[in-house]
């Protein structure tokens, strides 16, 4: 190791003061220690970093350049000592949580970010499911926080709590498909075509086979890429075909859509939630 993180420190520090002495006021040290702790990182490195010929030091070229990497060392130091720590006091070691497609909030990448800098040790994942998939998942300890479009019950094992925020769900068909060309359409129109249904892999046994021909699937994007295709009519968060399938896409006008859903986040009473699962959770629902 040709250099310390002391040294380094020391170094940004006296780059960001501008002197020895504002910077050995700054650490409390004096300013021959910092001025001999800067020669012997120049030793080291066999470079000057300050240009002593003025009354103030000033940053050589090869000083400006190797204050960036000794910013980014300190960055990743601290990095190390606060998943250290975490770790430490308890911190989950990995965060697993389920999304429905039903789920979309514009605060919702600012809140990643915030976890990873809260939570620099912290292995985050992110599953997508729908309905009792969702619930599958956090029972079976797969997932330790889910997000879906909120029931009316859940098993006595799961708990839940709505989030502020409320879903979009449209019903849709391909450009091209007939129902597209109808103005306004009625509940005997659809009944006339085929419904592309969304079904949950832990349903999937036990559904009772609908009385018309109908395409199904586990999730929101495999439903898209059917009604795109013209195979028939479907159930659509409004984000996504915003997002993903406005030029390909249709939504019809029927009485009584689109429908506004609540958006539960639910987790598991046999497992307690981590410090990061405990604070995401606080977060998602506004406390």
């Amino acid at each position: 190791m040709r250099h310390s993180l002391e040294s380094l420190a020391t170094f940004a520090e006296v780059a960001a003061a501008g002197s020895f002495s504002a910077a050995a006021r700054a650490l409390g040290k004096s300013q021959s220690t910092v001025s001999e702790t800067i020669a012997n990182l120049e030793v080291d490195l066999d470079l000057t970093l300050f240009d002593r010929s003025q009354r103030q030091p000033a940053l050589t070229e090869a000083g400006r350049t190797l204050l960036g990497h000794a910013h980014q060392v300190l960055a990743a130091n601290d990095r190390l000592n606060r998943a250290a720590s975490q770790l430490a006091e308890g911190l989950e070691p990995r965060l697993t949580v389920v999304l429905s497609d039903t789920f979309q909030s514009d605060t919702f990448e600012s809140t990643l970010s915030e976890i990873d800098r809260r939570y620099p040790a912290l292995r985050f994942e992110c599953l997508i499911a729908e309905y009792e998939d969702v619930v599958a998942l956090v029972q079976q300890g797969r997932a330790h926080l889910g997000l879906m479009a909120a029931q009316a019950d859940y098993p006595p094992d799961v708990a839940h709590a709505t989030l502020p925020e409320l879903s979009e769900i449209a019903l849709c068909v391909g450009a091209g498909h007939a129902l597209a060309a109808l103005p306004q359409v009625g509940l005997q129109d659809l009944a006339g075509a085929r419904e592309l249904r969304l079904s949950t892999f832990a349903l999937a046994d036990k559904e009772t086979p609908p009385a018309r021909p109908t395409w199904s699937a586990p999730g929101y994007l495999m439903l898209l890429e059917m009604a795109s295709l013209g195979f028939g009519w479907t159930e659509l968060p409004r984000w996504m075909v915003q997002r993903f399938g406005q030029e390909r896409l249709r939504e019809l006008a029927v009485p009584g859509w689109p429908r506004h859903i609540k958006v539960d986040a639910v987790w598991s009473t046999r497992r307690t939630l981590g410090p990061a699962g405990a604070w995401l959770l606080r977060r998602l629902v506004g406390e």
